[in-house]
């Protein structure tokens, strides 16, 4: 077990490590509290960001920093995360964040301000949803992946919605791979076939996110992705669910007629009677 300055070293090492066995040989990992500091001095400093930052945790306002309680009023730390990435990002930088189902839905004043600000102030490019158990075997909760331009003058026309199903593991504690591994990840070494899609879906994503400004827009809702116009996502209190805007196509079952089924009934009636006389006369 580690404590205190010698835990906080040692995280920092094994950042530093796994940052340069992905080929980052010259990382800048710093122990910091993101939301309890003023980030003056960050403010506008990065191009990109991808993150996945902790869920259902609080903060008290006199900890939390006061430029981040000036972009939304909350304990929530997740929405506090999503205000710093805005703060940290440069005019035109990009983020891919994930999130709790939570922030898509949630009906507090902040969860519907800070959505309203993705759509109506910078540019919400997308929203993926992830299977439940993606996380697993450390959380079972239901995420997705936000992903938005900085512009602070909006731009938002289209928001482009996946359902994503499957990501080639199984989704219980085990996580066991369901294909070989050259067909899993984004960009497997062997194409999928046509079956294999149901089984690892990121090849899909990433090939319909480089179409999401052109034929996806013209992909139903009752498709696995989709494009949903602004206006419709204000219409609807800035929900950015997807099953609030996904349609499905229930099959037509055709049902007989009352009258029908009761003749039926008085025929199996008759039937029932002939075979039980039929079994009297045998015991006799």
């Amino acid at each position: 077990m580690f404590h205190g300055y010698d835990f906080d070293n040692t995280m920092l090492r094994i950042g530093s490590m796994n940052m340069a066995l992905h080929g980052v040989d010259n990382p800048d990992i710093r122990y910091k509290d993101s939301l309890a500091q003023d980030h003056a001095g960050d403010e506008e400093a990065y191009s990109l960001i991808l993150a996945n930052p902790p869920f259902a945790g609080s903060l008290d306002y006199e900890n939390t920093a006061k430029d981040l309680l000036e972009i939304v009023k909350t304990k929530k730390t997740e929405l506090l995360f999503l205000a710093l990435f805005i703060r940290l990002l440069k005019p035109g930088g990009r983020a891919a964040v994930i999130v709790p189902d939570g922030v898509l839905f949630g009906s507090s004043k902040a969860h519907k301000e800070l959505r309203r600000m993705l759509v109506e102030e910078q540019k919400l490019d997308a929203v993926v949803s992830l299977p439940s158990g993606v996380f697993k075997p450390y959380a079972g909760v239901s995420t997705a992946i936000l992903l938005f331009t900085k512009t602070n003058s909006g731009g938002t026309d289209h928001v482009w919605f996946y359902d994503m199903q499957a990501d080639g593991w199984s989704l219980d504690d085990k996580r066991q791979p369901l294909l070989p591994e050259d067909k899993l990840g984004t960009r497997p070494a062997q194409a999928l076939a046509e079956g294999e899609h149901a089984k690892n879906n990121l090849p899909d994503v990433r090939a319909r996110w480089a179409q999401r400004d052109g034929t996806e827009r013209q992909r139903a809702r009752t498709e696995q992705s989709f494009a949903v116009p602004k206006a419709d996502i204000a219409g609807n209190g800035y929900d950015l669910s997807i099953n609030r805007y996904k349609e499905v196509v229930h099959e037509v079952v055709a049902h007989r007629k009352p009258k029908e089924i009761l003749e039926r009934l008085a025929l199996l009636e008759v039937e029932i009677q002939k075979g039980m006389k039929a079994l009297e006369g045998m015991l006799k």
